[in-house]
């Protein structure tokens, strides 16, 4: 017999199990009363257990069809498609989505991602449609006559987390006397995949936090959860409930106390502490769960079961997965310079190295946001190439956020192939370059950084998801990162501060030019960005050079910072060494290009 979970440590706010719906609907059909209905249903379930219980309702008498209602299109062309069709792909389809007054107008055409990548040489074309809740989808074959399909898309209107009214996907229920038929029932039916999510949130809002922030140390959030994960024919895709259900657990919670504290929502100054959801699958034959634990950090226990430095023996430019801290520590050894840094609110160290020399100097650093690894990589690989010119001068942080990082560790030992935005921030859970008063910890090794170097160029590196970021039970596009849903490529984000908008924009030009000549950069942005369009629309970024760029002033940071934007969540092998290798190339060409224009100004 599996041991129980150890007791939870810290003041526990929930603890509570909620029937599996899957179960509640075949002990209520697979009864004499409905022998001969029709039924179709929708939930958070993978295709395995709903066809096991499709097969126990026929052996009942009920025809029955059990459906996603987690993006149904895609869902409906993996599974559906193929017994409509006898096997044989489309050769030209049209997807009439659904145009609905309580979401945004891509917001289904968006859901339907990635299937133009799913339908290769199928002649696929995305129309706008009604304000119903079906796609339309008309199909043509090489060998037979077209057919014409409705696939229902079940949401409903609901408040969120800051109660406005959001269109959401929900579980379903359609029973009638004829297939098709809802004359019996046909209504909405809430799962445990939505009832887990707004027990959570409702312990969370109900709980007297105190007055000042942060409420907590750490705020663990535990869902044991029949969900699934469904691997895509396309590079890093992969539909997950698990990391759904992550992602709208930790960016709902963050609205809560933006909204507890009186913060505006988006507002990245709010300090509530570390939110940390962990979604796992249910154990065999035990029901799904929710608890919810406010607790103290335990920083010794959580690195000695997340690290171990398996990384020694590989090249730097070799690493395929994000470095030890240990092995981050013995590269800034080895670069030499001068050593700084600072402690974060966990008290781990923020190292960095300051090399002074007579070229105009910058500033380079990564792990911000510490879910994106490759920067800090890429970060190191350009100090060595930089440290080896003569007159290098620079300053170098390749890791800001130690706290994160390691709960990106912690998390990422489970699911290695999810995104982690519970390790986004740190672990004051705020964004560490909108840190705006005491008590500094990592923003004053940034700070230090700027200081010694004298850098007027900062060059910051970051990543964004490398597939599908999405929240579901909160209106499915992410609030406030719309642009980031989907991958469009590596691209670049140039700030700058009043009067330094030419030399900025030298900059932008400068590197863009540069990329050309990384090896399979410009086909990559090039397949990325055209599947973003069929999905998102127009790109609303320029592009220079195939990269896509955005240039604006703010008044933060140095008077120049280039940020570099590599999709790079959840991704490993080769994919990361070519990640890393780009955020090396575009740290070296902007060093590069800014000894010209420094000297010209």
């Amino acid at each position: 017999m599996k041991p129980a979970d150890p007791a939870p440590i810290g003041t526990l706010l929930l603890d509570a199990t909620e029937p599996r719906t899957l179960d509640d609907w075949l002990a209520r059909f697979a009864t004499p009363q409905w022998q001969g209905c029709f039924l179709e249903g929708w939930l958070f379930e993978g295709p395995e257990a709903r066809r096991a219980a499709e097969a126990r309702l026929d052996a009942a008498g009920v025809r029955a069809r059990l459906r996603s209602a987690y993006k149904p299109l895609v869902h409906w062309f993996i599974e559906e498609l193929p017994a409509c069709s006898g096997g044989e792909r489309p050769v030209a389809a049209v997807v009439r989505y659904p145009v609905h007054p309580g979401a945004g107008a891509q917001r289904f055409l968006l859901e339907a991602y990635p299937l133009a990548a799913l339908l290769p040489g199928c002649a696929l074309v995305f129309e706008a449609g009604a304000d119903t809740l079906h796609y339309e989808v008309a199909l043509t074959f090489a060998s037979g006559a077209p057919q014409t399909h409705r696939v229902f898309a079940p949401n409903q209107l609901r408040p969120d987390v800051l109660g406005a009214a959001q269109l959401c996907p929900t579980g379903w229920l359609r029973v009638g006397r004829s297939e098709g038929a809802g004359d019996l029932i046909d209504t909405a039916q809430a799962t445990e995949f939505e009832n887990l999510f707004w027990r959570a949130v409702q312990a969370v809002r109900s709980h007297p936090w105190p007055p000042q922030e942060p409420y907590f140390e750490r705020l663990d959030l535990r869902v044991d959860l029949p969900g699934y994960e469904c691997p895509l024919d396309v590079p890093n895709e992969c539909i997950s409930t698990f990391e759904a259900l992550h992602e709208d657990l930790y960016f709902g919670l963050l609205e809560f106390f933006q909204l507890h504290s009186g913060r505006p929502p988006g507002d990245r100054l709010l300090q509530p502490g570390q939110l940390v959801p962990d979604v796992r699958p249910c154990a065999a034959g035990a029901p799904p769960r929710v608890r919810v634990v406010a607790r103290p950090f335990d920083t010794a226990a959580q690195d000695a079961a997340a690290w171990h430095d398996t990384d020694a023996g590989q090249p730097l430019d070799a690493l395929d997965q994000a470095p030890s801290p240990e092995r981050i520590a013995r590269e800034l050894e080895l670069l030499g310079g001068e050593p700084f840094g600072a402690h974060s609110r966990q008290g781990r160290a923020v190292r960095g190295r300051y090399l002074r020399g007579s070229r105009a100097p910058v500033l380079v650093s990564g792990g911000q946001h510490a879910n994106e690894t490759s920067g800090v990589v890429g970060a190191l690989r350009a100090a060595r190439a930089l440290a080896a010119q003569p007159g290098a001068h620079f300053a170098l942080l390749p890791l800001k956020n130690p706290d994160g990082y390691a709960l990106h560790r912690e998390l990422g030992a489970r699911h290695p192939n999810h995104m982690h935005h519970a390790a986004r921030y740190t672990a004051l859970g705020d964004d560490l370059e909108y840190r705006a008063s005491a008590p500094w910890y990592e923003r004053e090794a940034l700070e230090q950084g700027l200081a010694l170097s004298g850098a007027q160029l900062h060059l910051n590196l970051h990543g964004y998801p490398a597939h599908e970021w999405t929240r579901p039970l909160t209106g499915y596009v992410p609030r406030g990162f719309d642009l980031w849903t989907i991958p469009k490529g590596f691209f670049l984000i140039l700030r700058h501060h009043a009067g330094w908008e030419a030399r900025g924009r030298a900059l932008l030009e400068r590197v863009a030019a540069a990329l050309l000549q990384v090896p399979g950069l410009p086909e990559y942005n090039t397949r990325q960005i055209a599947l973003y369009q069929r999905h998102a629309g127009t790109l609303p970024f320029e592009r220079i050079d195939g990269t896509a760029c955005i240039q604006s002033e703010v008044q933060r940071g140095a008077p120049v910072t280039l940020i570099t934007e590599f999709p790079d969540e959840t991704i490993h092998g080769e994919d990361f060494r070519f990640a890393h290798t780009v955020q090396c190339a575009a740290v070296l060409a902007a060093e590069r290009a800014w000894q010209d224009i420094v000297a010209g100004a």
